[in-house]
């Protein structure tokens, strides 16, 4: 039987996103590698599936390029988000997921903000395998002059690490990347940001992501990378984030709530065989 989807993308973050709440979608490992393949499949950054919410507009489950099934993605809600709101014709949805319940509401045309809830801050949050102090880790995970000071640490429902680098354009995100992905010390693994202070409401950003490598932007990285930079006094609470793909706002509000707006686009319609 085939099954419909819908190509989306969050600032060229791209998805195939499914319906699910009318037939359970279960998919392998190798079937979401086979859809993700941009080769032979589809081709996506994550695999999303919309189900059934308890108590909640519906449910929303995240699967890597790779096959993991991951806890949270930023730009998908953003996405899933938009179609809910669209579907229902209201203003606001509210999404279940792995990282918790989140809200999506109406920010303009095509533009979604969601509150992404509070980070996670302890390094028992991230998870880290030993005690260190998030705001500036003293693990020397990769030697490398561009990287100009110890990175941070925040969980955003899944776990990352951020660097602030003095030039984003001469950093070898593809060679350190992959290997502080994998570090001892990310015993779930982790997604690397790469963090270019422009100036205190202004950072760029390219995100090396935990299972999909170097993607054109990433919601929860863009997050992540606010908050570590606003825990160092490098930002303001609220900045705009520059990713290869585009802008997104980030606010992490006195109530202590981090929220993420930006725009949704639907690329085209098929069906998976």
């Amino acid at each position: 039987m085939s099954r419909p989807f819908l190509k989306m993308n969050g600032l060229g973050n791209d998805f195939v996103v499914v319906e699910a709440r009318s037939a359970p979608f279960a998919p392998s490992a190798d079937e979401v590698r086979a859809i993700a393949d941009r080769k032979s499949g589809v081709g996506c950054d994550q695999l999303i599936s919309i189900e059934p919410g308890e108590g909640a507009d519906a449910k929303a489950r995240f699967w890597n390029s790779d096959g993991e099934e991951v806890s949270a993605c930023g730009n998908g809600t953003r996405c899933v988000g938009w179609l809910l709101m669209q579907a229902a014709g209201t203003d606001r949805a509210v999404i279940e997921t792995q990282a918790g319940r989140l809200i999506a509401t109406r920010a303009g045309e095509r533009l979604v903000s969601v509150d992404m809830g509070e980070p996670g801050l302890d390094w028992r949050d991230i998870p880290l395998s030993r005690e260190q102090d998030t705001r500036a880790l003293d693990a020397a995970l990769y030697d490398d002059p561009t990287l100009s000071s110890a990175p941070g640490c925040v969980s955003m429902g899944n776990p990352h690490v951020v660097f602030f680098v003095d030039d984003l354009d001469a950093t070898p995100i593809a060679t350190i990347g992959p290997l502080v992905e994998h570090d001892i010390l990310f015993p779930q693994h982790v997604n690397v940001g790469f963090a270019q202070v422009i100036d205190r409401g202004r950072i760029a950003l390219r995100v090396w992501e935990r299972g999909a490598g170097l993607t054109r932007a990433c919601g929860t990285g863009a997050c992540a990378a606010l908050v570590a930079a606003s825990r160092r006094d490098l930002a303001d609470r609220a900045a705009v984030v520059v990713t290869d793909g585009g802008e997104l706002l980030i606010e992490w509000r006195e109530d202590g709530h981090v929220h993420m707006t930006g725009p949704a686009a639907v690329d085209f319609a098929g069906e998976l065989p």
